[in-house]
């Protein structure tokens, strides 16, 4: 190779460079103008809502207190999602990773893969037409044995739509995000560390506690946030599942609302006030979530001492 053809070919590399950072810096920055421009929509959508009178306001109490226990429902739907969905997420990744022959790993990890490609609506309709009538005789089970519980509070819902159904759903459907998200970052776990346990003595999983789950935890962290935010903002599912009404401790009473779902059963038929109020929520919901992210992110870089690239 000549010195002009050489000199040519590391002009041609450093433009590409050039081109590529520049896309690349156009991508970040289109991303928080979108980002910024939905806030500020929400904002000056919001502010009727949020100055009119009390007495304007569904309920007539005022913004705060219609959104309050909407608020509360959602995080209750979430969390309780969180809790069945996370340890059955990350046994089904440790199995697919460490455990299960590679010919049936495979196979499994594609059929979880696929659970996150059905529409939350389908999800929605198993759960209304098939889940809540089959769970409804144990919700009476639970309000007759454990009804000293608020939780378990009856009388039971007949339909068995309730908050805790909702819930079961929403389990399933962030169960694919979070079992996909562990599983890679199992695998990712470097051999030497899984090789040194080993030969230390440990079992496979003394190996799993030792090595594999320390190096996952950020990714363990992240998987669960995004699980998080699948479930905050789920709408239709909700809204199929879930026999909407006033807040309640009771999970097996009809009652309670997601910010999701009020919005979308709500908005079709808005005017006027009611349609900021519906922004007015979609503003709170968009600030929980980014906390949420916030959160996570802070989380993460506590234990970065963890990750991979260290």
């Amino acid at each position: 190779m000549t010195t002009n053809s050489l000199t040519t070919s590391q002009g041609a590399g450093r433009a590409g460079d050039k081109v590529f950072s520049g896309a690349t810096l156009a991508a970040g920055c289109l991303i928080l103008l979108v980002l910024f421009g939905v806030a500020l929509f929400l904002v000056i959508q919001a502010i009727p809502a949020l100055v009119a009178p009390p007495a304007d306001i569904q309920g007539g109490h005022g913004f705060f207190a219609y959104i309050g226990p909407i608020v509360v429902g959602t995080l209750i739907a979430a969390v309780i999602a969180l809790v069945i969905a996370t340890p059955v997420a990350i046994g089904v990744a440790l199995f697919i990773s460490h455990y299960a022959p590679r010919k049936l790993a495979s196979g499994l990890g594609y059929v979880v893969d696929l659970l996150a490609a059905i529409p939350s609506v389908v999800y929605g309709a198993w759960g209304a037409a098939f889940l809540a009538p089959q769970i409804s005789p144990a919700y009476n089970w639970l309000a007759s044995t454990m009804g000293w519980l608020p939780i378990f509070q009856g009388p039971a819902s007949a339909t068995g739509k309730t908050i805790l159904t909702a819930s079961i759903v929403l389990s399933v459907m962030v169960l694919p995000i979070i079992t996909s998200l562990s599983r890679e970052i199992f695998l990712q776990t470097p051999k030497l560390h899984e090789e040194a346990a080993l030969a230390l003595g440990a079992t496979r999983w003394e190996m799993i506690r030792m090595a594999v789950l320390p190096f996952g935890r950020p990714g363990i962290v992240s998987a669960i946030m995004l699980g998080l935010g699948r479930a905050l903002g789920e709408t239709m599912a909700v809204a199929l599942v879930l026999s909407s009404g006033v807040l309640t401790a009771s999970l097996i009473q009809s009652g309670n609302q997601t910010i999701a779902a009020e919005i979308a059963l709500n908005f079709p038929e808005a005017s006027g006030l009611k349609v900021s109020t519906l922004i007015a929520a979609g503003l709170v919901l968009f600030v929980i979530t980014l906390g949420v992210n916030m959160i996570a992110r802070w989380i993460i870089t506590r234990h970065k001492e963890f990750s991979g690239a260290n």
